[in-house]
């Protein structure tokens, strides 16, 4: 055989040649500069080796600062021409200069200071809301299955679009509930707290091994940690199919009417025009039969259209502010310029707006170069994009109607504003392919949670989309406060998700560090957080306070 820079292997006798030619002959090759590292492990013709081979120069790749594998001696297995000729130092003919599809950067390495031997995250996960930027690879990869792979705008796209949801259209109300002073300071310190937190649930799943929030959780907590993340997972997820109902109400109906004038004197069509008729024909005619799909991945390209849509609804508010009548705005007081009575109720309409978390370690897995650091800048770009979004949106919707500013500021406006009426209908539409995905995560957490290991039951997936499906849209009809809704949500299951579970799951899980009292302290700021607005908001139900929706 013609001697290699990359390989060496000693020669044997033409007996023990013979003896072992039907055998199956391994050829190994060293990957790194000591003994202690990864093994190559591949097919060779007619090859024995009667001893270790010598290491060969350290291959350097522009993009891997630190070539380090988190688990020593891992033996991987090269079954093609290619893998051998990248084995033994050789170059691929067809080799460009994309290094992110190495299939060693497909691996969060470990750092110098990562030398615990903690287990590796599991990154072969997806779900419908970052599908639509995920380009699957045709071909296995080396380690023999599909990953979901995207770039790094690609997951700042589903990142942002997973925050920048239906919460934004409450951000106006949150200032009105906070005061303009308290509420340019809540939404800022937040957006810092949720950018650590989702950061946070990435490097507990790395040292618990765990590659779900769930999972991570029950393995700090057990059983009762899987309790709460899946009663935290399903009401977050519920309370979004209700606000999206509620919001198909506030929305086509003012559409219709403006098409259509007097579409209320004409019989049968009135319906069109009717809030409740359109909660129950829109929500029962086009969201329900989404919702009875066992894989709505397609419907997550609706996620492109709804980042738009949000875009669209921000400069509406921020430019047509300015035409609305003086009859139509309100008027400031003390409280609403500096802190009001309803802040802790107003950190709960905020965390509706940001709390992705339940897709984070989703976005992680979705990046092709899975590191904490990439998901890291992903989070920072994400969580301050968003920020100013609300921002924007939150200042131009409640420095125009003040007192008067509703949980959904597009209410605020007339029904005869065309631009108004374009956002209203593109945040309409919007909420009807969105709800199917709410209701894909309460079936899919009460699937888990109460049948783990049974079979797919055609009966069960319809009795719980049903159930879902209807029982969202009962509680819209009754209701129309579109802010009441965010604030107990986000006082409970958001908080949970967002400042309370993450904390615990990082003071469990890490030695005991500055930042480990850092997380302690943002776990009380949950529960305060979550134990206040929840007395105040059922306080003001109770009395018959709201949001000043209207109901038309």
């Amino acid at each position: 055989m013609p001697s290699s820079p990359a390989l060496q292997i000693s020669t044997l006798d033409s007996q023990s040649s013979t003896n072992n030619r039907n055998s199956n002959e391994l050829l190994y090759t060293s990957s790194a500069t000591n003994s202690d590292d990864d093994l190559v492990v591949a097919r060779g013709p007619d090859i024995s080796v009667s001893s270790r081979v010598a290491p060969p120069p350290i291959i350097t790749t522009a993009s891997i600062v630190n070539t380090t594998p988190r688990t020593p001696n891992r033996v991987r297995f090269a079954l093609d021409d290619d893998t051998v000729e990248a084995a033994v130092g050789l170059e691929p003919e067809d080799d460009e200069d994309d290094d992110e599809d190495d299939a060693w950067e497909n691996h969060d390495y470990a750092r110098p200071d990562d030398a615990d031997g903690r287990a590796p995250l599991l990154t072969g996960m997806m779900a419908p809301s970052v599908a639509f930027a995920n380009d699957l690879d045709d071909d296995d990869d080396l380690m023999g299955h599909h990953r979901p792979k995207s770039g790094f705008f690609s997951a700042f796209v589903n990142m942002s679009n997973s925050i920048i949801g239906a919460g934004i259209i409450g951000q106006p109300y949150a200032f009105r509930q906070a005061g303009l002073g308290a509420g340019v300071f809540l939404l800022v310190s937040l957006t810092v707290v949720v950018d650590w937190t989702i950061n946070l649930i990435v490097i507990n799943s790395k040292l618990s091994g765990a590659n779900s929030f769930q999972s991570t959780v029950q393995a700090c907590f057990g059983k009762p940690g899987l309790i709460a993340i899946s009663v935290a997972q399903w009401a977050f997820a519920f309370g979004g199919m209700i606000a999206f109902c509620i919001i198909i109400g506030d929305s086509i109906p003012h559409v219709v009417t403006a098409v259509v004038p007097k579409i209320n004197e004409i019989p049968i069509l009135w319906v069109l025009a009717n809030r409740k008729a359109v909660i129950a024909i829109y929500t029962l005619g086009i969201s329900y039969p989404l919702t009875l799909y066992r894989d709505i991945a397609k419907l997550a390209k609706a996620s492109a259209f709804a980042l738009a849509s949000m875009i669209v609804i921000v400069v509406t508010v921020v430019t047509q502010g300015f035409q609305v009548p003086a009859a139509d705005r309100g008027n400031f007081s003390l409280p609403l310029l500096t802190v009001n009575d309803g802040f802790f109720q107003a950190i709960g309409v905020i965390s509706f707006a940001f709390v992705c978390h339940h897709n984070s370690l989703l976005i992680y897995g979705s990046l092709k170069t899975p590191t904490i650091d990439r998901f890291a800048r992903v989070t920072h770009y994400s969580t301050a994009i968003s920020c100013v979004m609300c921002l924007l949106m939150a200042l131009s919707g409640f420095l125009t109607f003040r007192d008067k500013t509703a949980g959904n500021v597009l209410n605020n406006f007339p029904s005869d504003n065309w631009m108004v009426n374009v956002a209203r209908l593109c945040f309409g539409l919007n909420m009807l392919t969105t709800l199917p995905l709410e209701a894909f995560v309460c079936r899919e957490v009460m699937e888990t949670y109460f049948y783990p290991d049974a079979p797919f039951s055609m009966k069960r997936h319809l009795i719980f989309s049903t159930g879902l499906v209807v029982s969202a849209m009962s509680v819209a009809l009754v209701t129309c406060d579109l802010g009441v809704v965010f604030e107990l949500v986000g006082a409970t299951s958001a908080c949970a998700l967002a400042y309370i579970l993450p904390p615990l799951c990082y003071i469990k899980l890490a030695t005991k560090s500055r930042k480990t009292y850092i997380a302690g302290a943002v776990a009380v700021f949950g529960v305060l957080v979550m134990v206040i607005s929840l007395v105040q908001s059922v306080l003001k139900i109770i009395h018959g306070g709201g949001g000043e929706g209207k109901c038309r």
